[in-house]
Order: C-alpha cells, then structure tokens, then sequence
C-alpha cells in the first residue's frame, strides 16, 4: 500500500486544514497517509521550523509530503511553499478570487474562523453544550427546551451526536436511552409522551453493535446476540408502532448522522461550523 506523509499547517488549530483535507485525502483509496499537524505557525521563526520538518520528512521518505495549509499571512505562506513538498493553499485558493469579486482586499488576519469573535455565537455553542450534557443518557429531563430527544438503545451514538450537533450548530439535544422495562412494556417511556414530536430514533446492524458492546463489556449478557437482537427488534417496533423517525447509524459518521436529523426534522442551525 502506498504511503504518503500530509502536513496540516495552520497559523491557529489547524481544525479547517484538518477537516478539508482528510475529505480529500479519503478520496484516494488504497493510499495510507501519516498525518501531522502543525498548528500555530504565527512567526518567521515558526515557519522556517515547519519547512525544516517537511524537508526532512522528504528526505527519509523519499517522496515530498503533501501539504495542507491555512496560513493567512502572505509572509508566512512564502516561506513554507518554498519546502519539499506539494503545497496546497485553501487560503488564497478561496479568497483571491473572493476579493476580485467583491472589489476589496481581505483582513488577512489570523484566528477568524475559531476564535471568539461573536460573543453571543460562542455563549449559544456552550449553553446548548451544557444542555446535552445536562440531558444525556435520560438525565435531567428538560425536554421542553430540547429542539430533538435522540431514543434508541444502549451504544447507538446517541450521546456524540447530541455532543456534536451542539457544539457545531447550538442545537440543544437530548437523549433517551431505552431500558429493559421500556422494551418489555412496548410503550413509549411516559417521559417521552408529551415530547413526541420532537422524538428522532437511532438504530444499528447487529453485527455492529455487537461488536461496540463486545469492546465495552466483553463476555457479557449486554453484548451478547441473542440480547442485541431482541433489544434492536424490540426497540424498532416501538419506533414504528409510534411513527418515530428512524435512522440507521451503522455507516454513518456523527457528521453524517447529525446533517441528516436535521435535514429530516428541519430543525434551524443556531450556529454555522
């Protein structure tokens, strides 16, 4: 298998190089790639140590890395382009052409994207971060203030799906996992009845979810088939007898499941990621 070394260089977290360049790189299959991120890249100084790693990673490779970068300062993006390797440039890439369109010259300043430049933005990503918290695994039950109460059984990713859509978006989700009682009486858990509305269910392949309760309690009745079997079975029935929309999470990313509750409930976007 072929292997290639990227660096994600950044003048802040690196979080934006990051995140566009693994959707690129999965784009190559059969391709292994050693990833590093160089984050913070703020000074001359800096930047000349980023080229210097580079440069060596060419040489005991013996093949130039790919480069991934956001640096906003012209002086910092020339010394690094002049390295060993293949530099990509997301940042001139995408605001060059967006100067010349809107006829005036970018900030060019660093630490933008991330950094806490609204106030209000950044106190609705905590306070919806603090209310799934408050929320998660059928604790706390303010579900009058939920946008979406995730139901499913145990290990479905309902717990990171609420975690992500409200530190990306300031949805404020809950969860509710689903107990053997819940299952055995076949009915909408009575804390959820008023809430239907807002009800969005997760399921999973049980070869899947075998295998995460396997890794968490090894040898267990939790993780056993049979077990798995009945409370996925169980569960979806619930979900249909009460018309619960219903996801299925076995290959899907927290990305990909947080976009299509949303997409599916139409629920607005507090926050734009």
């Amino acid at each position: 298998m072929s292997r290639r070394t990227v660096f994600f260089v950044s003048d802040q977290t690196g979080v934006t190089a990051e995140t566009l360049g693994h959707s690129l790189m999965t784009q190559f299959e059969g391709l292994e790639f050693r990833a590093v991120t160089l984050p913070f890249v703020l000074s001359v100084d800096k930047a000349h140590e980023a080229v210097r790693r580079i440069n060596r990673a060419a040489e005991e490779e013996g093949v130039r890395p790919i480069i991934f970068s956001t640096l906003v300062q012209d002086e910092l993006r020339a010394i690094v382009v002049q390295a060993n390797c293949l530099f990509l440039d997301m940042f001139s890439a995408f605001v060059t052409p967006l100067e010349r369109e809107l006829n005036m010259r970018s900030t060019h300043r660093a630490g933008r994207a991330h950094g806490i430049a609204d106030l209000a933005t950044y106190t609705t990503r905590i306070n919806a971060t603090n209310f799934s918290l408050a929320n998660d695994d059928g604790t706390g039950g303010d579900y009058s203030h939920a946008d979406v109460i995730l139901v499913g059984v145990s290990r479905v990713g309902k717990t990171p799906t609420c975690v992500y859509m409200a530190l990306q978006y300031g949805v404020f989700a809950a969860n509710y996992p689903l107990t053997d009682d819940d299952l055995e009486s076949g009915r909408l858990p009575p804390r959820l009845e008023s809430f239907r509305s807002k009800l969005f269910a997760l399921t999973i392949a049980p070869e899947r979810l075998q295998q995460i309760r396997t890794e968490r309690r090894p040898h267990s009745r939790y993780a056993s088939r049979q077990q798995v079997t009945y409370e996925l079975r169980t569960a979806e029935a619930m979900f249909a007898r009460y018309a619960i929309p219903l996801l299925d999470t076995t290959e899907c990313s927290i990305e990909e499941i947080a976009s299509r509750i949303l997409n599916t409930t139409g629920i607005q976007r507090r926050l734009r990621p």
